[in-house]
């Protein structure tokens, strides 16, 4: 426990930030690319994205349009849909399991 000027306690674990969308993305996008064995080149020539921007965007440091994603995850061959659900089972909460963060429901 830490104690703010006013003297109130808190949690540390208030103080870490959570996962951002872009940092899920990023890490699902190289899961599912490598998992092809696609190079990032190959995807981003068929997403008609420089292979510098889609390296940017795997590592999280960019965001993505919804027109974007559309082109990776077809370039990816995977569905849109698909590829936000593994980005929503990403960020679910440790103690959720993955099925209950998808349904929405407590673990």
């Amino acid at each position: 426990m830490s104690v703010d000027t006013v003297g109130h306690s808190f949690s540390r674990a208030a103080d870490v930030r959570p996962r951002l969308f872009r940092e899920a993305l990023g890490s699902v996008l190289r899961a599912v690319r490598t998992e092809s064995g696609r190079t990032l080149r190959d995807v981003a020539d068929d997403a008609r994205v420089s292979p510098g921007y889609l390296s940017e965007l795997e590592r999280g440091r960019k965001e993505a349009s919804s027109e974007l994603l559309a082109a990776i995850s077809g370039a990816l061959d995977i569905s849109l849909g698909e590829l936000l659900i593994r980005i929503v089972a990403e960020l679910a909460p440790d103690h959720l399991g993955q099925e209950a963060a998808l349904a929405g429901q407590p673990g």
